[in-house]
């Protein structure tokens, strides 16, 4: 513990003197704190920040027939995600999870033959995402060189409101086996190449985790 505070102060120290041109001050001070933010996880594990479909649990709806609006206006139908894994992640601009923008990019990088990345920014989790669409993305450009796909900013915890990609991504009785909604920004899901919901990683879970390589491996 003593050496995560010391960690702690090292990095405010650093960050303090050099603010990012297009950031705010929380902004750069949680860029150089997410280190440390996901220390704990380095340190005691993060198994229960996993839920795997071990059954292998087909979904009772098509998640192909599902569709979203992309953050430039346009519709993107998942029919067109078949054949590829498909990461879906809601995320935010004011977090001190915002550094796994990064890490999401270097696996859209790694993987992009393979998989899908897609990101979701939503408000609901202590309005850490007020930007507009446009806002959104020219910050995630500049700030992590975001180059996959950002949808419209929309709602994703349950609520007559929430998107209808997470509806399906949290309710049982359409993707077979999992009730997980997103517990804070940056929760993440997998979707297999034929449409199956395989995975649910909570923020605590870097992108680049092994266990989301394994499953993009598979």
């Amino acid at each position: 513990m003593k050496l995560i505070f010391i960690f702690l102060a090292i990095a405010l120290a650093i960050t303090l003197p050099i603010k990012k041109k297009d950031m705010t001050w929380r902004q750069s001070i949680l860029k150089a704190l997410y280190p440390v933010i996901m220390l704990k996880g380095k340190i005691f594990g993060n198994q229960k920040d996993i839920k795997l479909n071990v059954n292998q649990s087909a979904p009772a709806e098509s998640f192909y027939n599902l569709s979203a609006i992309k953050n430039n206006g346009d519709t993107l139908a998942f029919s067109s995600l078949k054949g590829k894994k498909v990461l879906i992640v809601n995320t935010a601009s004011d977090c001190g999870f915002t550094g796994q923008y990064e890490e999401l990019e270097k696996l859209h990088q790694q993987f992009g033959d393979r998989l899908i990345v897609l990101g979701f920014p939503a408000n609901d989790f202590k309005e850490q995402e007020k930007k507009s669409d446009t806002a959104i993305a020219e910050f995630c450009k500049i700030n992590y060189g975001v180059s996959f796909q950002l949808m419209q900013k929309s709602h994703v915890i349950k609520g007559p409101e929430q998107h209808p990609v997470f509806k399906w991504l949290s309710n049982a009785s359409a993707n077979g086996w999992s009730n997980h909604q997103p517990v804070w920004n940056f929760s993440k899901y997998i979707i297999d190449e034929n449409g199956t919901l395989q995975a649910f990683y909570t923020q605590m879970v870097s992108p680049l985790d092994q266990s989301i390589k394994s499953q993009i491996l598979k």
